[in-house]
């Protein structure tokens, strides 16, 4: 049968079907990742934030399929994680908005909103990279464009995409030299195509199984991480105790009476509590308020449409029943009044996170390894943290663009620092001035990034070779930065290289953050080498007790 028209209901079912192909998988995208680290996790990313997009596809099916498509870009966008869970929320985004008036799509709409994928995705990227995952989504996305000019049945056309997309992939290589080094193709580029093959399964009418292996949705969703922003308080202490919800769907004379202004109806919404998160589309607002006066707030909905998706919780009794009588001495944790400044910032093992707070961080978001936090968690860890500006620190080249993301949605002044690594967010830290300006900060901040290096120790997954460097399965690797530069089955050994390879004569501080899997004697050998060998540098060592890396190094 030949489909020339896709509906809303089918959309959705491509959705759902294309986020079980991506789980079935996602150990398989994890395995591509070039560096050959325990922690590798494209799949992973990819995988929890199209889980986001289609739980909210679940709670919004229909036969429009624009409002199916702004359901998933929502949903995608707060739980995206990784810097290819914010590129996937992208195509998604740009899609979305390309055909959200649209009830139905023909081969042509599909191929054009594709097409408005990929220039969304690529717009959010300040530097992008061909022969990853926005080469295969564009490819991908000319090749629809192409064949939509003869082409009527979408199913076929999507036959065609995802042709096109296998052989765009099986390119990367040729596009980004490391990848032919190691002998993979791009993970991102990998995770798109499975998105693709539960698409078109579901235009044949084909059901994609969840493997025995995979989680399910439900247990992802549920498996997603705490954030230690606030410490523990009194049920008494919460100010606004209704945590409100609700979408307003714009009604025409409605907004034509009383238009309606993003930034206005925050401000409105803002003098009846906190906690506040507004996303607006053109056709719904989404919203989420701690107030007090929950019927205040969908009064103000109301004025531009009609409510829908309302959801009201107590959380004083919420708050009883969690944490208890035992909880009740922290009465004054939470402070009563904003605070000029918070330093949110990401860490992976409880000593790496009390080593921030005892520098200056008031918030620790779990995460940046195995675990990146999504844009939903940074926003609100930002929330939460009771101030009125706002500095972010993810520690991970990988979470720096969800943190942008969360940044752009939150209604307070809040900045990203693109640390990469734990050292660059101590010593980002150091440098801040509570006296300081937002934007003082923010620069000197970053400028301190400029003058710390980063090394690590960690094992390897695969055999492998890269930059010249021959990887056995559980050799001992030493990272300089972001490149591999020593590897070997002695761990102390690769301590020792990493250390000569990153040494200078500037070199004043080296610091030693060791990990759960450290033994203490080892430690301390590593100690007494670095006090022996470099006398003229000043050595620190902490307890990180953080997993898969043995050691942190920093040198200042």
């Amino acid at each position: 049968m030949i489909r020339k028209e896709l509906d809303g209901n089918t959309f959705a079912g491509m959705i759902l079907q294309g986020a079980v192909s991506l789980s079935n998988n996602a150990d398989k995208v994890d395995a591509l990742n070039v560096f050959p680290v325990p922690d590798g996790d494209t799949g992973t990313n990819m995988n929890l934030s199209m889980t986001s997009g289609s739980k909210e596809v679940k709670s919004n099916t229909g036969d429009h399929l624009g409002k199916v498509s702004t359901a998933l870009s929502k949903g995608l966008l707060m739980g995206a994680r990784g810097n290819s869970g914010v590129i996937l929320s992208q195509l998604f985004r740009g899609f979305g908005k390309s055909v959200e008036s649209k009830a139905v799509l023909n081969a042509k709409d599909f191929a054009q909103a594709l097409d408005a994928g990929v220039v969304s995705a690529y717009k959010a990227v300040m530097k992008p990279v061909e022969g990853t995952i926005l080469t295969v989504a564009k490819d991908a996305a000319n090749k629809a464009m192409e064949a939509a000019e003869t082409e009527e049945d979408i199913t076929k056309l999507m036959e065609i995409i995802l042709k096109e997309a296998r052989a765009s992939l099986k390119r990367t290589p040729d596009l980004l030299p490391v990848l032919k080094e190691v002998g993979v193709v791009d993970s991102g580029g990998q995770g798109l195509v499975h998105v693709y093959e539960g698409f078109l399964a579901e235009l044949k009418g084909e059901k994609i199984s969840d493997s025995p292996s995979a989680p399910s949705m439900d247990e992802l969703v549920s498996a997603e991480h705490h954030i230690g922003v606030q410490g523990y308080m009194n049920t008494e202490d919460i100010e606004f105790g209704y945590c409100t919800e609700f979408m307003v769907k714009f009604e025409e004379q409605k907004v034509s009476e009383n238009p309606y202004d993003e930034m206005q109806f925050r401000e409105n919404l803002s003098e009846l509590g906190d906690s506040l998160l507004v996303i607006s589309d053109d056709e719904v607002a989404k919203v989420h308020i701690h107030t007090e006066e929950p019927g205040k707030a969908l009064s103000q909905g109301q004025l531009y449409g009609s409510l829908i998706k309302m959801k009201i919780e107590n959380m004083r009794e919420q708050h009883t029943e969690i944490v208890g009588k035992d909880h009740r001495a922290a009465k004054t944790e939470k402070p009563a009044e904003k605070q000029p400044y918070a330093i949110i910032t990401v860490a992976m093992g409880e000593g790496i996170s009390e080593l921030f707070k005892s520098i200056g961080a008031t918030g620790v978001i779990e995460g940046g390894q195995t675990m990146n936090p999504s844009t939903e968690d940074i926003v609100k860890a930002i929330e939460e943290s009771h101030a009125e500006r706002v500095i972010i620190l993810p520690n991970n080249k990988n979470i720096i663009m969800a943190a942008e993301q969360a940044a752009e949605v939150v209604n307070m002044e809040a900045v990203v620092i693109p640390t990469k690594t734990v050292p660059q967010g101590m010593a980002s830290i150091l440098a801040f001035n509570p006296s300081a300006e937002l934007d003082e900060n923010a620069e000197t901040m970053k400028d301190a990034l400029l003058h710390v290096k980063t090394g690590q120790v960690t094992f390897a997954v695969r055999d492998t070779s890269i930059d010249g460097i021959t990887i056995k399965k559980d050799d001992h690797m030493g990272i300089a930065e972001s490149k591999i530069v020593t590897s070997g089955d002695s761990r102390i050994e690769t301590v020792k290289k990493l250390l000569e390879h990153m040494m200078d004569d500037e070199a004043e501080i080296i610091t030693v953050l060791y990990g759960e899997d450290s033994p203490e004697e080892e430690v301390a050998e590593i100690e007494a080498y670095v006090e022996k060998t470099y006398p003229d540098v000043e050595v620190e060592v902490h307890n990180g007790r953080q997993p898969l890396y043995s050691y942190i190094l920093s040198i200042e």
